[in-house]
């Protein structure tokens, strides 16, 4: 294609996560098995709650939201990327890289929400309980739970609609396994000032607020914890949101290790990193952190194995969620 005297690609070259050729296979059969994890885990988990009434509360629609999302994070690139792979093409065109990273953002954006929601639904399960069904209430929930996935769009729209106004025309190669909004904007030979405020404003208002829910619910927790007299009774009330705190520990974690003390020695690396811990790694943990060690959840998972409404050919699965 031609604008003016510049000359703007129709497609980018994804150089994936290694340029050695010995290394593909490798990778292939890795990031396969992490997506195989993570469907069958995350399928597990809104397979679950959806058939046991026992977990249509609160705190389970939120985190059948998170298993949906985190189903939909990883097959926005790893599809893409092993079929890039087996096929021995790097090629994408530019409309399916910009469909991409819409996607990309999207999900990233809508697990830093959902953490939070989770945190707030926490909070109000320890620290308001005699309030906690008058607030939690169907509609409320509703609300709590729609209001991330309109945010994440939003946010992943405003980048877009940025970004399809650049023009890309000297190098269409990019250093990553999927379109990234970063070495998207790197590649411009526009002017990308706009594109970079406008990730930082948003990037920081995305992070921080939900971050600061958190922060706020999980300081209040600790307060009304440490108020139960009984060791039993205060292993009880973290019991309840150790798992939560995990998946935050990890996903703050990451964001923090990756993108505020980058590596000096591979600067490149660091969006590939990032994109690796926030969409194959923490989707794939999820059900292990979050549900598969939870004691309602495998609780719910015995009772459907026993009524013989999960696949009989899965008797690891078995093993592990019949274990004491």
């Amino acid at each position: 294609m031609h604008q003016g005297n510049q000359t703007t690609i129709s497609e980018f070259i994804l150089l994936g996560l290694s340029k050695y050729a010995e290394q593909q296979k490798v990778l292939f059969v890795l990031f396969l098995g992490m997506y195989l994890i993570t469907m069958v885990g995350n399928g597990l988990i809104i397979l679950t709650i959806s058939l046991d009434s026992y977990l249509h509360t609160p705190m389970y629609l939120f985190l059948a939201n998170l298993s949906i999302a985190d189903i939909a994070s990883i097959s926005t690139s790893v599809p893409k990327m092993l079929m890039n792979i087996h096929t021995k093409s790097q090629s994408i065109s530019y409309e399916s890289c910009i469909t991409q990273m819409y996607f990309f953002i999207v999900f990233v954006v809508i697990d830093n929400f959902l953490l939070g929601v989770m945190a707030y639904d926490r909070f109000l399960a320890i620290c308001r309980p005699l309030n906690y069904t008058t607030i939690m209430q169907p509609k409320i929930c509703a609300l709590l739970t729609v209001i991330p996935w309109v945010l994440s769009n939003i946010v992943a729209l405003t980048h877009t609609l940025l970004l399809i106004q650049l023009v890309f025309c000297y190098s269409n190669i990019l250093p990553h396994f999927l379109c990234d909004l970063a070495p998207l904007l790197k590649l411009s030979c526009s002017d990308t000032m706009v594109n970079e405020l406008v990730l930082f404003v948003i990037g920081l208002s995305v992070i921080t607020f939900p971050f600061a829910i958190i922060l706020f619910s999980y300081i209040h927790i600790i307060r009304a914890v440490l108020r139960i007299s009984s060791t039993e009774g205060k292993w009880k009330a973290f019991s309840t949101c150790g798992s939560h705190l995990t998946l935050v520990s990890l996903f703050y974690g990451a964001l923090i290790g990756v993108y505020f003390f980058p590596s000096s020695t591979h600067p490149d690396d660091t969006d590939k990193i990032g994109a690796v811990l926030f969409t194959v790694v923490t989707p794939m943990m999820n059900p292990f952190i979050y549900s598969l060690r939870n004691k309602d959840m495998k609780g719910a998972l015995r009772k459907l194995i026993k009524r013989k409404r999960f696949i009989p050919s899965m008797p690891w699965a078995s093993e592990f969620l019949l274990s004491p």
